[in-house]
């Protein structure tokens, strides 16, 4: 499917960006162009080195903010694909920052759009989080927001083929920031601090991250919103994966957290089908046949009132299976 097409990647230089580079240019060796699009100087310089053009000629490094909806343009010309990475994504950063939140997950978004409406770009895939579905702090307002705008493009483009999609997961294991590599960088000191002993998550690896990427790419129909049926984890079980003798302090929910994480509430049942791996919260207005859909894809309604949630969830990590998936995703030398 992408071998002779070009691809770009906003917040290239993140940890699902580097990690679709990675499957892009391995399960696709005949790849036209990989654009890495972000504003980072220094993460695209040490991308660089990682992926020399001797070795790889047809991977860019594009320096540039999705605020700059001129530069996406100019990025944008010649590219078949897009992937929507790039994101302020700290929930505490964007309480206190709102505006420069805003500015990089709505206004960002609505760049993006208008670019690809510019160029000729034939395929979007946005990324988005739990924190989207009935939000509580202002990251998780943004990229509803965005959601909108994205599955909304797809009623505006007339006559152009586009098609714009979501996928929507949990917390992304091992990312930059994220709550494994912490607890490892604090074990040494022999307490971890506990927002909550009863907060739960959602667990994604990288890879199925990338996969669920790559399968909206390939099947969106147009105003998808893809959610992968995935395992939840307590916190807990994560401090006593990573270290077992460490005394956990309980310092309480940081501004904008919740104990447990959404992602399909009652009011999206309605709109909500199970595709077997995935969910697809499918757009109120379409331009598509719902009966073909579920046919091609043997899509099967959700019942109404539905829900799914980390703390309700039906599958779970234990400590373990994460002990395994730490060593597997995070840290090959964790023990």
């Amino acid at each position: 499917m992408l071998n002779n097409k070009s691809i770009l990647i906003t917040g290239g230089t993140g940890s699902l960006g580097k990690a679709l580079t990675f499957h892009l240019l391995k399960k696709y060796p005949q790849i036209k162009r990989l654009v890495i699009f972000s504003r980072d100087e220094q993460k695209q310089f040490q991308m660089a080195q990682e992926y020399p053009e001797s070795k790889y000629p047809q991977i860019r490094f594009f320096i540039g903010d999705v605020r700059d909806r001129e530069r996406l343009i100019r990025a944008f010309k010649g590219v078949d694909y897009v992937i929507h990475a790039a994101a302020m994504k700290h929930v505490p950063i964007a309480e206190y920052n709102p505006d420069e939140c805003i500015k990089t997950n709505i206004n960002g978004a609505q760049n993006v759009i208008d670019a690809c409406f510019q160029t000729t770009v034939q395929r979007v895939v946005a990324l988005s989080t739990d924190k989207a579905c009935a939000p509580i702090n202002l990251y998780g307002a943004t990229k509803l927001t965005s959601d909108k705008l994205f599955v909304a493009a797809n009623n505006i483009k007339g006559e152009n083929p586009i098609i714009f999609s979501v996928v929507r997961y949990g917390n992304v294991m091992g990312s930059n920031g994220s709550v494994i590599p912490f607890f490892i960088k604090k074990k040494a000191e022999g307490v971890l601090p506990i927002t909550d002993p009863n907060m739960t998550r959602f667990n994604i690896s990288l890879d199925g991250g990338v996969a669920m990427v790559m399968h909206a790419l390939e099947h969106a129909w147009g105003g998808e919103i893809f959610i992968p049926k995935i395992p939840s984890y307590k916190i807990t079980d994560v401090a006593n994966a990573i270290a077992p003798g460490c005394k956990h302090e309980v310092v309480g929910i940081r501004p904008g957290e919740k104990v447990h994480e959404e992602m399909i509430t009652p009011s999206d049942s309605f709109y909500t089908y199970d595709l077997g791996k995935y969910y697809t919260i499918l757009p109120a207005t379409h331009k598509w046949s719902i009966e073909d859909f579920k046919e091609k894809f043997n899509a099967q309604k959700v019942e109404e009132g539905f829900a799914y949630n980390s703390g309700n969830n039906q599958e779970w990590e234990t400590v373990e299976t994460l002990r395994s998936l730490i060593k597997e995703h995070v840290d090959p030398t964790f023990s």
